[in-house]
């Protein structure tokens, strides 16, 4: 089952910011996006809810520095990608 990824116009501007800062990670982040939308659960992507303010969010991982946190659908198969950075500049 596939997983549609709907990105909104503020995810893209930081996302844009991020991928200009960070050129090297940009492959990295290519496949966990395409892992993401075949299938979110794959242990790699280490995703788990979060918690406190963030609690209706959930956090994927591009690797152990960098993450996404998204909104996570599971019953209309969709994620909305949220934030993307550091973990501290995630959470």
């Amino acid at each position: 089952m596939l997983y549609e990824i709907e990105y909104t116009d503020r995810y893209n501007k930081k996302l844009f910011k991020f991928l200009k800062k960070h050129t090297s990670i940009i492959e990295r982040y290519k496949k966990t996006i395409l892992l993401m939308e075949a299938d979110p659960f794959h242990p790699s992507l280490r995703l788990h809810p979060l918690k406190g303010k963030l609690k209706e969010l959930h956090s994927v991982s591009i690797d152990m520095q960098y993450r996404i946190s998204i909104e996570f659908y599971i019953e209309d198969n969709k994620i909305i990608p949220v934030n993307i950075g550091t973990h501290d500049e995630v959470y």
